[in-house]
């Protein structure tokens, strides 16, 4: 068990569990930008965004309305994650879903990754993408179409932890929903289950600190090797091989992904090291929070462990027999009716 953790430390933090080149997948994957990894609902209107976070970075979104709906002004949602994925994926799948259901939803790049904006390209921030979330508020909350006063977020696996950051600090968000939950400053900094002692995590920072002085020899930072493989060899944790049926297959395969098909910047972690997100998660009452988790999810302890800290009101449900990547695109297996009266009984 130790050396899966370790394993997946690794995964994680560096990118090194596969650092083999890959060929092309073209001649499996549907390579088109534009392709969407689900079928938009005949309910639905789907519409490009843009929009500017804090940092002057521009967001790539999409806008989604139900038809018919008038001159009514409508809840809306934000919807981000899962990390290393895109708007065509299970952040898109979500806003479809929620728009039938009568809800404004946008769905968005995060920065530096996607169609969004900002440069170097493939890095993530627990900052920056928490301020995301409230770029995509200040967004909702200036449509015509919109009720500014019923605006809801749900994060998907590492934006889990970044909606309820995001939640925290910005007062306008009226209700979080979260699933397959990932605090990605705990497991970059401590390893899954908090394994990962001081001598690790302190070699860690070492490697991290002298690639700097590589990549600004370089004149500019350092990909890692890609996040997943073309194959899989078998003898891989459990939790890797998930992800490799999302992410590496017709499934979720979407080429704009950093976790389909690219790599993070070898330095990506340095800003997680020390920046535990969550350590202001009560201060989310008396907003209402959901948690949803798989309970065979190598990431369900996340979720269970919040719930214990923060606040009521909250709920946390337990999916039976779910893993992680099932709340990413399973629609029988993700509760949205649960999703749609919780957002509706809260964003009043």
């Amino acid at each position: 068990m130790r050396k899966v953790l370790a394993i997946a430390v690794l995964f994680l933090v560096t990118g090194q569990l596969f650092a083999q080149k890959v060929k092309s997948n073209s001649e499996k994957m549907n390579t088109s930008k534009e392709h969407y990894t689900f079928q938009l609902s005949d309910k639905v209107t789907r519409q490009k965004v843009s929009f500017k976070n804090r940092y002057g970075i521009t967001l790539s979104g999409d806008l989604y309305i139900p038809k018919n709906i008038g001159t009514e002004k409508l809840s809306a949602l934000a919807i981000g994650g899962p990390f290393g994925a895109v708007k065509q994926q299970s952040s898109g799948l979500y806003a479809n879903q929620m728009a039938e259901r009568g809800f404004a939803v946008v769905a968005f790049d995060p920065s530096y990754t996607g169609e969004s904006g900002g440069e170097p390209r493939n890095v993530a921030s627990p900052e920056i993408n928490t301020e995301d979330f409230s770029a995509a508020i200040d967004f909702l909350g200036l449509q015509k179409n919109v009720d500014r006063n019923k605006i809801g977020i749900i994060g998907i696996c590492g934006f889990g932890g970044f909606a309820l950051n995001a939640t925290a600090i910005d007062k306008r968000v009226k209700a979080v929903a979260t699933t397959s939950l990932y605090d990605m400053t705990r497991v970059m900094s401590r390893g899954y289950n908090d394994v990962v002692t001081l001598e690790q995590r302190t070699k860690t920072l070492e490697d991290l600190s002298q690639q700097r002085w590589k990549d600004a020899k370089a004149g500019k930072p350092a990909d890692g090797p890609r996040n997943l493989p073309e194959t899989l060899k078998g003898d891989e944790p459990q939790f890797v091989k998930e992800y490799f049926d999302y992410y590496r297959t017709p499934r979720g395969f979407q080429v704009n992904s950093v976790n389909s098909n690219g790599a993070w910047l070898i330095t990506n972690p340095i800003s997680f090291m020390n920046m535990p997100i969550l350590s202001y998660v009560k201060e989310i009452s008396p907003r209402p929070m959901l948690m949803i988790a798989g309970e065979n999810a190598h990431s369900r302890y996340f979720s269970e462990d919040i719930f214990k800290i923060a606040n009521e009101p909250k709920e946390l449900i337990i999916i039976p027999k779910a893993v992680h990547v099932d709340l990413y695109d399973k629609v029988d297996v993700i509760p949205f009716d649960k999703l749609d009266s919780f957002f509706k009984i809260n964003l009043k």
